[in-house]
């Protein structure tokens, strides 16, 4: 057994069995140990992508993915992706090839500093030095990532490692740590709060959004009159009918501090308190009124299903029934397309358990609400506003979540960015509705230039840096060109029927969806 094959080995033992690849020369013996039965192998046409859907994996999965990137070239191709899935808090195991020791003494052309590279994006950085201890470096990197919360951990594998001899020495699986508790006088604190009856809004953030803990926070906010919400952006939301309901905090600065105005406390749950999204002239960073008081029941390492035991108990509600979404019956739209028909016709199409992937920005902003009666169905956001993330994290839920489907919604702006994807969803056949919302420009930077106060409208010049007209993109022809059948509307019916069909296909679709 090489190098490489006691790496993919050790992987798989530790349950990471598939791998985001882009390879290049120095990787061919670990493209070779990928031959592994038991490790699936995904090709990515560009190192964006293998982040991002190893984004996707995690967030479905909750376990991390690998990925395999070229070089400090290939890594850096990588970084904005993952630099959202580190805000996400989306563990993944990242394999990045370099030169053999001997050779790295020549500075060949592509010679990097890629711990530096890697050391700012991740949290544990690793240079596999020996054949023989790469077995041990691997299942320490599996253990990182697969931390509470999630851990972006960066090995790299020279060539040598690669393919020298590591015998077979095993490796002792690592003990997880145990999720922590918080704090049981920070609880009572909390608990008073809500016993007053003053107006208190709980933040929901990661684990917090899903499964037991949002029931949990439906059953206080039934028994206490308390209300719950999300930030904007959030890394997934189980929503719709029959679930409980999470208000989301707009995105925008005057609306956030708005909306948060009414309350005296804000109670954050593996998340921070709501901010800016960037510094604005003239316009506060934090969104909260003066005199709210923040209280954290769950830190961002803590458990939040603990903690919000912790909390039922304190106030004697942990039978109470929770609040609960009642389905809503949006009518199918018709006319012209706009974000209110756009989201009724999300709500009446949305099928059952759906992951939707939202990168849809201007179009998307204001309009997701509308969609909170819809049939039930997971909500994947970017916490960390690298554009270009969509269309990757939808191909790494879909790759682990086979028999649902993705819908991915993106700006054509974001879209080029990652195109790639669409060509990995034909290959792999997997069930993702991309929907390209084309305006043919950065419709979100013409809000933004007024916002900053850099005028009210763009001039000539400003205005050729955010269209993106002249050529205009066909999305149907580059879908096809990739694999994917796409159609082209530009009604609210047109889209609505599009969405609906597509829901039935077993394989990849695009609908461009012309704003223009």
């Amino acid at each position: 057994m090489n190098g490489a094959e006691s790496l993919v080995t050790t992987l798989v033992d530790r349950g990471v069995d598939i791998c985001f690849a882009n390879p290049g020369t120095s990787e061919m013996h670990f493209l070779s140990a990928l031959e592994n039965p038991r490790m699936k192998s995904v090709l990515c046409l560009f190192e964006g992508v293998c982040t991002g859907a190893a984004d996707g994996w995690y967030r479905m999965k909750d376990t991390p993915a690998s990925t395999l990137l070229h070089l400090g070239p290939g890594l850096a191709n990588g970084l904005a992706n993952m630099h959202n899935a580190k805000r996400a808090s989306s563990g993944m195991v990242n394999i990045v090839g370099e030169h053999s020791a001997s050779h790295l003494k020549y500075d060949p052309p592509l010679t990097s500093d890629i711990e530096g590279l890697a050391r700012p994006l991740s949290h544990w950085v690793r240079r596999a030095e020996s054949s023989t201890t790469i077995a041990w470096d691997t299942a320490t990197a599996v253990a990182k990532a697969s931390e509470h919360p999630g851990q972006i951990a960066t090995l790299i594998l020279p060539g040598d490692t690669a393919w020298q001899d590591a015998g077979d020495a095993a490796v002792a699986a690592p003990v997880a740590p145990r999720r922590k508790a918080p704090d049981a006088a920070r609880v009572e604190e909390i608990a008073r709060a809500l016993r007053s009856g003053e107006p208190t809004l709980l933040i929901l953030a990661n684990k917090a959004t899903r499964g037991r803990a949002l029931e949990l926070a439906g059953r206080i906010a039934a028994g206490t009159g308390c209300r719950l919400g999300s930030q904007f952006f959030t890394a997934r939301i189980e929503r719709g009918a029959g679930r409980v309901p999470l208000e989301r905090i707009p995105y925008a600065v005057a609306p956030g501090s708005a909306f948060l105005s009414g309350f005296k406390h804000l109670v954050t749950l593996e998340t921070k308190e709501p901010v800016a999204f960037f510094s604005y002239p003239d316009k506060p960073s934090l969104l909260k009124a003066a005199g709210t008081q923040v209280h954290a029941l769950v830190e961002v390492e803590e458990d939040s299903i603990l903690g919000l035991e912790m909390l039922a108990d304190a106030l004697g509600l942990r039978d109470t029934a929770p609040i609960l979404q009642p389905r809503i019956e949006t009518a199918v739209p018709s006319g012209a397309l706009n974000p209110t028909s756009i989201a009724h016709a999300l709500a009446a199409a949305i099928p059952e358990n759906a992951i939707v992937v939202d990168e849809s920005l201007t179009t998307g902003r204001e309009s997701m609400g509308y969609t909170m009666g819809a049939r039930p169905h997971d909500l994947i956001n970017n916490l960390g506003g690298s554009i270009g993330y969509g269309t990757p994290v939808a191909t790494g839920a879909a790759l682990a979540c086979p028999d649902r489907r993705t819908i991915c919604m993106v700006g054509d702006g974001s879209a080029m960015y990652t195109i790639q994807s669409l060509w990995t969803q034909a290959r792999e056949q997997l069930p993702i509705t991309t929907i390209i919302f084309a305006n043919n420009q950065y419709a979100i930077l013409k809000a933004e230039y007024a916002n900053m106060g850099a005028g009210t409208t763009p001039g000539p010049q400003a205005m050729a840096m955010i269209d993106i007209d002249r050529p205009t993109i066909d999305w149907v022809a580059m879908a096809k060109s990739m694999g994917v059948p796409g159609v082209s509307v530009d009604t609210a019916e047109g889209f609505h029927q599009a969405l609906a069909r597509s829901a039935q296909e077993p394989g990849p679709s695009l609908i461009e969806v012309r704003l223009y």
